[in-house]
């Protein structure tokens, strides 16, 4: 017997994952699927569904920003991200926002940090891809309210679990 709710004892961050194409358009989406892998060298793990336009963006330039959302963030907030494709809207018009030295979005509210990072490698997992970065510059945002886990959106802000999600499961 396999129980799949037994996956849903593994812990999560919630995170907006963004990136930038070849002319400068962002875009981004919300994932929980980032992790730490090494420590020396600073390798990170960011795990999107293949049919996301962020993937896209990532496969062209090789560039992801990723910041933990606090848990100050509202569903509506999270919503901009996480239900709408960037291919019909655009996630960063009502979203305060700077950015970087190489074109990313860096969300300025409702995020505690980010990370820049650059693509060394990838992992093709059928539905998903798993970038393997390097980290080229990082900055804390807000300190004092926690990070959300993805646990906290689930059980406080009652969210939901999108199909493209790595965690998703039908019923």
């Amino acid at each position: 017997m396999t129980d799949l709710k037994t996956l849903f004892t593994l812990s999560y961050g919630l995170y907006i994952v963004s990136s930038v194409n070849q002319e400068g358009k962002i875009n981004g989406l919300i994932a929980n699927s980032v992790a730490q892998i090494t420590a020396e060298p600073v390798r990170i793990a960011v795990t999107l569904n293949k049919e996301s336009l962020t993937h896209e963006y990532i496969q062209q330039t090789g560039l992801i920003c990723v910041q933990p959302i606090t848990e100050k963030a509202s569903l509506i907030f999270i919503g901009n991200f996480g239900f709408r494709t960037g291919r019909t809207f655009d996630k960063f018009a009502k979203i305060n926002h700077k950015l970087s030295k190489n074109g990313l979005a860096i969300v300025t509210e409702n995020t505690s940090a980010y990370l820049i990072l650059r693509v060394n490698n990838s992992i093709d997992l059928q539905t998903h891809t798993m970038f393997i970065c390097s980290l080229e510059e990082a900055e804390m945002l807000d300190a004092v309210c926690p990070p959300m886990t993805y646990d906290f959106y689930h059980k406080e802000l009652k969210g939901k679990t999108p199909k493209g999600a790595v965690t998703y499961q039908k019923n």
